[in-house]
């Protein structure tokens, strides 16, 4: 049979919390916080990669954080909120019905007004320049031999950089890991080109039920791709992602002699939500 084959781009390795992808798209958007009033607003869930990450950019640029946090708040804070409280991030939670609107214009008017001057960086460190950060991760290698780029799919961010950054013979192929989401159909999908759009799809049905949800089979593939490799993976994007490609590939849906490159995302502390030896790793 024709060979295909598989490389891993570790963004995992680069910091142990401003881990993965969220270093590039901060990179994106850490030039354009304000020095004077030297604040930056931004939002996520319970066990939001994306927060802490802020949080500790923060904290290491000496700026403020604020972190609003989706639903009332916890008797006792997750581990991942814990820390970025100890960042020195503040955090606000809203209820689920007011966090919906997080993109609404009044809601981002009245954090202005309470915090004047501040920098706000949408959920997940999306946007313009969250895209733009993620543009560079193709180029911290060599990529000309890969024929097709691989990523999982949250807020569409880095599948969205990937595409701007991609050769004009690269197809990027993204693994959606909520429910009907589609990268290519968000307003910001307008920075791409009608040829780069044309390169760019998704392979959808490996959600395993929605956002950060994992079925035992999704855990035993897991805990065995790290037998086999030694590369540990998470619950809401790379476990989901690596286990999209090995059945992509099993059913034949790349052509023969494809070269491909998985994008790890990082965001390996969010199986700290997890009953401890659930993983082998």
């Amino acid at each position: 049979m024709p060979e295909i084959v598989v490389d891993v781009l570790r963004l995992d390795l680069i910091h142990p919390v401003i881990s993965g992808n969220k270093w590039f798209k901060l990179q994106g958007h850490w030039p354009r916080i304000p020095q004077a009033s030297g604040t930056v607003i931004t939002f996520g869930g319970a066990w939001s990669n994306h927060l802490i990450a802020t949080a500790c950019a923060a904290h290491h640029s000496g700026i403020r954080s604020v972190g609003i946090v989706r639903g009332e708040a916890p008797r006792e804070l997750s581990p991942t909120l814990r820390a970025a409280r100890d960042y020195g991030m503040r955090l606000e939670f809203i209820r689920r019905s007011d966090y919906a609107a997080r993109n609404d214009p009044a809601l981002l008017a009245e954090l202005s007004a309470r915090y004047p001057g501040a920098y706000i960086i949408p959920e997940g460190g999306g946007g313009p320049p969250g895209i733009q950060g993620c543009a560079g991760i193709l180029r911290t290698i060599d990529c000309t031999r890969y024929t097709h780029i691989c990523c999982a799919v949250g807020t569409g961010a880095m599948f969205l950089g990937l595409a701007l950054s991609a050769r004009p013979e690269q197809y990027v192929i993204g693994i959606p890991v909520l429910k009907g989401v589609d990268p290519l159909a968000v307003p910001d999908a307008c920075l791409l080109s009608p040829a780069q759009r044309t390169r760019s799809q998704t392979l959808s049905g490996y959600h395993f039920g929605g956002y950060a949800r994992h079925p035992a089979v999704l855990l035993e593939f897991m805990n065995g791709l790290y037998r086999d490799t030694g590369i540990p993976t998470d619950i809401v994007y790379t476990g989901k992602l690596f286990f999209a490609i090995r059945d992509a590939v099993a059913h034949n849906i790349f052509p023969p002699f494809a070269n491909l490159l998985l994008i790890h995302s990082g965001g390996l502390q969010g199986n700290r939500s997890l009953a401890p030896g659930t993983l082998q790793f």
